[in-house]
């Protein structure tokens, strides 16, 4: 395949990188944007720089926490929720940043945030603790990350639902203009063949499960799905992991409400800040909000289709003791 110029490669050593890719398999997302292939998984060639860069620079503290995540599995949501109950004595509510701010701000993404911009940026500068996030699999995180006492919070969902999702997300932000995206059924066949933006699917979530029965002390592993059944209990047991359990006054006081309504969907689609605007300047903050319904693939998915990921599902997943909900 035919390479082109990127003017991303300026944000990490530029020989380094194209001499790497000569390595590696390339081909076509279903958005039209090119991906490449790395230590088995699958990323949207303006990211890769940064997440080499990411892995050369960045140094985890123990302190550190991060939210991993497979793209449009609530990772928007959870953010709200990290940076809520971390900053409940902070901010009253109607103070709250969240009301000004999208919550990508709030909690940087590493590889598509700070390291898109610069190779190595400083982050000393930064408070502790500090809260980041990335969508990097979790064998390709830095070593830092691994081999400190640095917090993993790792969410998924059904494949069903984060297919459909990012599906709609990479279409409304139309990353590749001139591109003819492919039609939903030829989409769902590479996404059911591990081809598409930080995939396969399955093996990005086996490395977060894994990671947490090693250690389910370093890694809480987290579902949508049981998030959108019974949110206060997740929250209470968000904040428990991060280090910032709820007294008993704060439980009486109804603070675990007040942060289920201010970090529910509704109210965040809402608020003006997230209905304009950009993140990184090339993805719409409204984009980050589309439905947040378990079960909306079955408006878009064949029954045949369900039965193929139910499949895979079963062969991917069967021998880990993961399961999840269609």
């Amino acid at each position: 395949m035919e390479k082109k110029e990127d003017p991303n490669f300026s944000s990490a050593p530029k020989l380094e990188l194209e001499e790497l890719l000569q390595t590696l398999d390339q081909k076509i997302n279903w958005d039209g944007r090119k991906l490449v292939k790395y230590n088995g998984f699958w990323f949207p060639m303006p990211f890769f720089p940064p997440i080499i860069s990411t892995q050369k620079h960045f140094k985890a503290k123990d302190s550190d926490i991060l939210l991993a995540s497979v793209p449009k599995s609530g990772t928007t949501w959870l953010k709200a929720l990290m940076f809520c109950i971390a900053n409940r004595n902070i901010y009253t509510i109607d103070q709250n940043p969240l009301l000004t701010s999208n919550p990508h701000l709030l909690v940087p993404f590493l590889e598509l945030g700070l390291y898109f911009h610069q190779e190595n940026p400083d982050l000393q500068h930064l408070s502790d603790p500090r809260f980041f996030s990335s969508h990097i699999p979790f064998n390709i995180l830095p070593n830092s990350i691994r081999d400190s006492e640095c917090k993993i919070i790792f969410i998924c969902r059904s494949p069903l639902d984060q297919f459909i999702s990012s599906y709609h997300f990479l279409l409304d932000n139309k990353f590749e203009k001139d591109a003819v995206p492919l039609e939903l059924d030829e989409a769902f066949d590479m996404f059911c063949e591990g081809i598409h933006s930080w995939g396969p699917f399955w093996d990005h979530i086996l490395g977060y499960w894994n990671a947490h029965l090693k250690n389910p002390e370093k890694v809480l592993f987290l579902k949508y799905e049981d998030l959108k059944e019974d949110i206060a209990f997740h929250i209470k047991k968000i904040a428990e992991f991060m280090g910032y359990p709820f007294s008993e006054e704060e439980l009486k006081q109804g603070v675990v409400d007040q942060i289920k309504k201010m970090c529910s969907l509704e109210n965040l689609k809402n608020l003006e800040v997230n209905k304009c605007g950009y993140v990184q300047g090339i993805m719409k903050n409204s984009s980050f909000f589309r439905k947040g319904e378990v079960g909306d693939w079955t408006n878009y998915l064949t029954p045949a289709m369900a039965e193929r990921v139910k499949k895979v599902m079963e062969s991917k997943f069967g021998g880990y003791g993961l399961r999840f909900k269609i």
